[in-house]
């Protein structure tokens, strides 16, 4: 069965887990293995026939609709739906854009995961079950990190557990999900409502078993964190070297750049030292500079402001 032709992209958060990464870019905007992210989404997407496209904007819009335009040279037609002035979450999101994403049955994808589930095989399963909702899930093998999916014996969604030990033998959630817009329609219009935790345990009381899980082996790679994101650029850099570089990038030939992600318009100078650093947009790093396991970014003042890497991941993955 085919994948539906129209898709939303959750890409309004505000990405808190990954700050500082997130005050330069939103989350779904910055780049993997020096491709944006959101970039990577939509061309998955349009590879499968989903064409029609509606991105959710609140936190840096300028840095998603720079990266994607109306996504013609991904083979897609992209529109938006804009949250203003607050962000409505992963149910009041869709909400308000049903009437842009114009479709009953359709895609949501979080903007901030990749995966290789098969999009026809969730659609095929989501028709065939008369399902509100359907979920791609995979078993959950990191309880301790996620959250997870309950299911009864007939792949119903029964529940939703806390990462932990009550996590512990359910399904993680992998950001695909097929949906009818009909489980939309209850949300007021305007209001910042979240699907799992709100929107979907009611549906579950409401009518058990319109909200279904489809449970495979995909893949996929989380952004989630520092530590995650660097682990996610490196599996798909093609640098032998391990470092990865967006445009506009001039290293003085003799600096040392070793398994570092360079965003674009980085300049390095003369004799400087990066090893397993993040380097945001438009950062300049001075002539002798040595930094190591480091987030160098340029502030409001132009100045560098420079975040210990270890430290930063430590106090976001306390928080997951």
């Amino acid at each position: 069965m085919p994948a539906p032709r129209h898709a939303l992209l959750l890409t309004a958060g505000f990405g808190t887990r990954l700050r500082p990464l997130t005050e330069v870019r939103a989350k779904p905007a910055i780049p993997v293995a020096g491709e944006p992210l959101v970039r990577r989404i939509i061309a998955w997407l349009a590879a499968s026939g989903v064409t029609q496209l509606v991105l959710n904007l609140h936190h840096l819009p300028e840095t998603l609709t720079a990266a994607v335009g109306d996504g013609s040279d991904l083979s897609a037609h992209v529109r938006y739906s804009w949250e203003q002035p607050a962000v409505l979450g992963s149910a009041g999101g869709p909400r308000q854009a049903l009437p842009i994403i114009g479709a009953e049955t359709f895609l949501i994808v979080n903007g901030d995961t990749l995966t290789d589930v098969e999009l026809g095989a969730v659609a095929a399963a989501h028709a065939a079950s008369c399902a509100l909702v359907t979920l791609a899930l995979v078993p959950n093998a990191e309880p301790h990190r996620y959250g997870g999916v309950r299911l009864d014996a007939e792949g119903a969604v029964i529940g939703f557990a806390a990462r932990g030990p009550a996590a512990a033998g359910s399904y993680h959630f992998i950001g695909v999900q097929v949906a009818s817009a009909e489980v939309f329609r209850s949300v007021p219009a305007g209001a910042a409502v979240n699907s799992i935790g709100g929107l979907y345990n009611d549906v579950i009381a409401a009518r058990p078993g319109a909200i279904r899980g489809y449970v495979c082996r995909a893949r996929f790679w989380d952004v989630g964190t520092p530590l995650d994101y660097v682990k996610t650029s490196a599996a798909f850099s093609t640098d032998p070297a391990g470092t990865d570089r967006g445009q506009r990038v001039r290293i003085d030939p003799s600096a040392r750049v070793d398994r570092t992600i360079l965003w674009d318009d980085v300049d390095v100078g003369a004799r400087a030292v990066l090893e397993d650093c993040i380097v945001t947009d438009g950062a300049r790093v001075p002539a002798d500079a040595v930094y190591r396991r480091a987030i160098v970014r340029r502030a409001n003042d132009g100045e560098l402001a420079v975040s210990p890497l270890r430290q930063s991941i430590h106090a976001q993955s306390t928080h997951r």
